[in-house]
């Protein structure tokens, strides 16, 4: 049921009121000019949460490079979180992913038409993206958790809400996960309810959109996870998750929140067991040896299933344990939007993109 992951701390409800109090002033800050929001002469498409814990960024973000990079040149620029580098950073193939982080890396590896880069300071990172030399044919620039960033102002604002955690029943921080107040949710364009049941009712549809109170200008969507074939890890040999249905899997992620996956996962083989860390976990050792004693625990067969943003953590750990990859299978999660309103989305993001771009403003 949407929102089944929630739980508040009560007993922090008073200390949630006094950082409800900061951010609220903060929000009235920009709304009343104290604090100033700049808007851009190029296509900004900001893509967010308010929760903490992962609400599906990178997989919507993906969608949107493989959306716009048929027909221009996009940008993805992130603050690079957990990195071990300091200002801007425009990456290479040879960036090492403790340059700019793992989810950028990550992309970096699927996409190599695209500029990556990460900035803490958002304004700076795009004015960089605009004026430097390598990068000033950027046509669409895609920022990526960046919904409470507020000194820049996106063309659109997309914001996410994890259908587990949804966040109009949630509470701020530190009785709950709330970075802000629900009512943040009017400064979004679209709003997208994520890792959905693949199966929803019509009536379960109604009663989050109504739950939500969107105003008249906001479009809302509800998304789903879609996942592509596994690859091994070690022998890069490729299978489909039907062909492997009768083997006993050992789920091991760091992600925000991994219940969905772990539900369509257990639809889709005889049985899984789990094993979590936390969001961009970096593995050590002793994780290594959890995740071998699990896995040993399994009847044959038997495989481990693990996310592209696991998988690029796990390799950079040395020396690995060559015996453990050969049963290590990555699986991609990309996005698949529901109730038929796929063209819907590509054309609201197209229609913007083409109506915003430098050079047919200048025509």
């Amino acid at each position: 049921m949407e929102g089944d992951l929630i739980r508040t701390n009560h007993w922090l409800i008073p200390f949630a009121w006094i950082y409800g109090w900061v951010t609220a002033m903060r929000n009235l800050f920009f709304e009343w000019g104290f604090l100033k929001s700049k808007k851009y002469d190029i296509p900004v498409i900001a893509v967010g949460n308010i929760t903490v814990g992962g609400t599906g960024k990178t997989p919507h973000i993906e969608y949107l490079i493989r959306l716009l990079t048929p027909q221009y040149k996009v940008a993805v620029l992130s603050r690079g979180y957990k990195r071990q580098s300091k200002g801007y950073v425009l990456a290479t193939q040879d960036t090492p992913m403790e340059m700019i982080g793992d989810e950028p890396w990550q992309m970096l590896q699927k996409f190599s038409d695209i500029y990556i880069a990460v900035d803490a300071d958002r304004c700076h990172g795009i004015e960089r993206l605009l004026n430097d030399e390598k990068t000033k044919d950027v046509q669409v620039i895609l920022l990526d958790d960046a919904f409470q960033h507020r000194y820049v102002t996106p063309g659109r604002n997309i914001l996410l809400t994890d259908y587990h955690r949804l966040i109009v029943k949630d509470r701020l921080l530190p009785a709950g996960r709330l970075r802000e107040s629900p009512r943040g949710k009017d400064r979004a364009n679209i709003v997208i309810v994520t890792k959905c049941p693949e199966e929803m009712s019509p009536m379960e549809y109604r009663i989050i959109a109504e739950s939500l109170q969107l105003r008249p200008y906001q479009q809302l969507y509800f998304s789903t996870f879609r996942y592509g074939r596994m690859v091994n890890i070690h022998t890069h040999e490729i299978q489909t998750t039907e062909n492997m249905r009768h083997h006993n899997v050992l789920l091991s992620t760091g992600i925000g929140c991994p219940k969905q996956m772990k539900m369509d996962m257990l639809k889709r083989f005889s049985s899984v067991e789990s094993i979590d860390f936390k969001d961009h976990h970096f593995y050590n050792t002793d994780d290594m040896n959890n995740i071998r004693k699990a896995f040993e625990a399994l009847p044959e067969p038997k495989i481990i299933i693990t996310t592209e943003k696991d998988a690029t953590r796990l390799m950079s750990l040395e020396p690995f344990p060559d015996d453990l990859a050969k049963h290590i299978w990555v699986l991609p999660i990309g996005i698949r939007f529901m109730q038929g309103k796929e063209i819907t989305f590509k054309d609201k993001i197209t229609g913007y993109v083409q109506k915003n771009l430098r050079d047919s403003r200048m025509a």
